[in-house]
């Protein structure tokens, strides 16, 4: 379609934004300018139509209440992948901000809601071609912003263990089908810690690779720098398989080393975790929010490694109790301009774009923003405001403080082979009302991710196994390791696991994987 020539009232107001000063004369005479360099638009348009895919046929179904066990479907669907290979025989549920071609994909918000994408992410053509059946599109919350399991324009995610309570966020459905043995595996984002998060809610595996393991094409971008795919499972073990599959340059995610070599995960837990030591990071567990139940629960979890042969020594990381903050100015200035502004990709990257997002999205949000979640609203505000009145300068400074963050990291992991932490100073809270105030909705959305988000803003790969069951509820227990070596991270993982004789499920577990 060719594109719309401005007029003049067009150019005036576009000059107005930029302060440009010109008047009817000047427009007049630019416009001419304009509306021949704007030929090379139309001459883009018609390259992109003879090279772009055309989308697949594939059935898929909106489920009924009665047929979507926790609400945490947004639409089922079964794509069987080739016939033999790593994940052969297993089912897969797609977070829903990551691209099926053919299947519906709303990223939890009612501003993306009607899109179909034209092209599969790179997770998702690779699980296919290891031999995974594409079970259906899991719900996540709205545009991903939360934590908490009750942001999704399709309702809250219910928890496996207690559905008065919260799956955790943003990959709540991912989360929940996995616990319910609804699904073998499942994939997760992670920005401040989506992956993790509802895996320490729900009792299972979440794995945040190192960031750049795993390419992001395909997937629904929030910023750049801190945006993360990763498995959610029930055993470390089906993890390594799934990053054996997943992991791996590309060529068209530039957050990506163009030399990256990933390692054999599956292989590497054979390896055991003996004389691995240990840094367990006191500041981990020294959150406003902490729980005691939480942190005895991972001390003791602590105690079993070291039982099963690992060393483990108490340690300070200061910078850890800055990492929030710093998180804080870079997923808010930097979504307010990506994520909405730029819609959704934003600019100035090499790699595989979505054209037919971009504009659906950008137009969308622009004809009423008032659908924007509550937290979504308030990343806005903020980072609207900091933005106009100081032009970027605080995302400048907590970009370059990051380099510090990591360093501070770095330092730890130089003397230890991993460090572990709470994955989250609290259980599994209620889930808010529908009708509650933004004072209750917002808070419950944040108030779990100040161990989480520090690993997305320094890279470093993190993993969230059950430490154990407090009240009847699971608590995590992360495992943080060098930049690339998500193999020790595993490893350690999965001592933990074979130690304690595997991870718990719920009694729903069974009945709840039988309405599939």
């Amino acid at each position: 379609m060719p594109v719309d020539p401005p007029d003049a009232a067009a150019l005036s107001a576009v000059a107005a934004h930029y302060g440009l000063d010109l008047d009817a004369d000047a427009i007049a005479s630019f416009s001419p300018m304009v509306h021949g360099l704007l030929g090379s638009w139309d001459a883009v348009e018609e390259l992109y139509a003879a090279t772009a895919p055309t989308m697949p046929e594939r059935a898929w179904t909106r489920p009924e209440d009665a047929d979507n066990p926790f609400n945490a479907w947004y639409v089922t669907t079964s794509i069987a992948g080739a016939e033999d290979g790593p994940l052969a025989g297993m089912t897969v549920a797609v977070k829903d901000n990551t691209a099926v071609a053919g299947v519906p994909m709303m990223n939890g918000s009612t501003t993306i809601e009607g899109y179909t994408p034209l092209r599969d992410a790179t997770v998702v053509s690779r699980m296919l071609a290891a031999g995974a059946t594409i079970a259906g599109k899991a719900v996540c919350e709205d545009l991903c912003f939360s934590g908490g399991s009750h942001t999704s324009r399709t309702g809250a995610v219910r928890n496996p263990w207690d559905e008065t309570r919260s799956a955790g966020g943003s990959s709540s459905g991912s989360a929940a089908l996995v616990m319910a043995g609804i699904v073998d595996v499942a994939t997760g984002g992670d920005q401040g810690g989506s992956v993790r998060i509802p895996s320490a809610y729900t009792g299972t595996v979440g794995h945040k690779p190192t960031w750049g393991l795993v390419p992001y094409t395909g997937a629904f971008p929030i910023e750049a720098t801190i945006d993360h795919l990763g498995p959610i499972t029930r055993t470390v073990a089906d993890a390594a398989k799934v990053l054996n599959v997943i992991a791996g340059p590309d060529g068209l995610d530039p957050r990506q080393p163009r030399d990256l070599v990933p390692d054999d995960y599956v292989a590497a837990l054979a390896r055991g975790a003996e004389g691995l030591r240990i840094g367990v990071v006191s500041e981990g567990f020294a959150q406003a929010n902490a729980e005691q139940g939480v942190n005895d629960a991972v001390r003791a979890a602590v105690d079993t490694l070291t039982g099963a042969g690992l060393t483990a020594e108490e340690i300070s990381v200061p910078w850890h109790l800055h990492g929030a903050k710093i998180w804080d100015v870079i997923a808010v200035e930097g979504p307010a301009v990506q994520m909405v502004d730029l819609n959704g990709y934003g600019m100035n990257w090499k790699g595989l774009y979505d054209p037919e997002i971009i504009e659906y999205y950008g137009n969308k949000w622009r004809s009423d923003g008032s659908q924007f979640s509550e937290t979504v609203k308030l990343v806005l505000l903020t980072g609207g405001a900091a933005i106009n009145r100081y032009r970027g300068k605080h995302y400048a400074m907590a970009q370059n403080l990051a380099i510090e963050l990591r360093k501070a990291y770095d330092e730890a992991l130089s003397r230890f082979d991993v460090l572990v932490m709470p994955t989250l100073p609290l259980q599994a809270t209620l889930i808010p009302k529908p009708d509650a105030p933004r004072e209750e909705t917002i808070p419950r959305a944040l108030e779990m991710i100040t161990n989480t988000c520090v690993t997305d803003v320094t890279g470093h790969p993190a993993c969230s196994v059950p430490a154990g069951l407090v009240n009847g509820l699971p608590t995590g227990m992360m495992i943080i390791g060098k930049q690339f070596d998500d193999a020790t991270v595993l490893r350690v993982a999965h001592t933990f696991e074979q130690a304690v004789g595997g991870f718990p499920t719920p009694s729903v577990a069974s009945t709840a994987g039988s309405q599939a």
